[in-house]
């Protein structure tokens, strides 16, 4: 399959949260959201690659590309994996 070498997008997991690097032909970002602050994940499947869309809380959504189909189905489930389920709601009671 024929990936950008140059501009690959990257996804690196720790324990608290997740950094999206974004990279361009010049330059690039680095986004980190914690876990605890992603409310969704999506993927959007093209003829050959497929794009990760992250919904993080009171942020833009980030966009990270041409991952294989394969890729992005693990970064959905690591991603989902270690979103807190049970959180709180805004006055501090378990959700049910």
């Amino acid at each position: 399959m024929l990936k950008d070498p140059i501009r690959q997008d990257v996804v690196e997991f720790n324990d608290k949260g997740v950094t999206f690097r974004v990279n361009k032909l010049i330059g690039g970002t680095d986004n980190f959201v914690f876990y605890s602050d992603i409310s969704g994940v999506e993927i959007d499947n093209g003829l050959f690659f497929a794009t990760v869309r992250i919904i993080p809380r009171a942020r833009p959504e980030i966009v990270i590309r041409n991952f294989s189909k394969g890729d992005a189905r693990r970064i959905k489930e690591i991603i989902l994996q270690n979103v807190p389920h049970n959180r709180p709601d805004a006055f501090g009671n378990p959700l049910r």
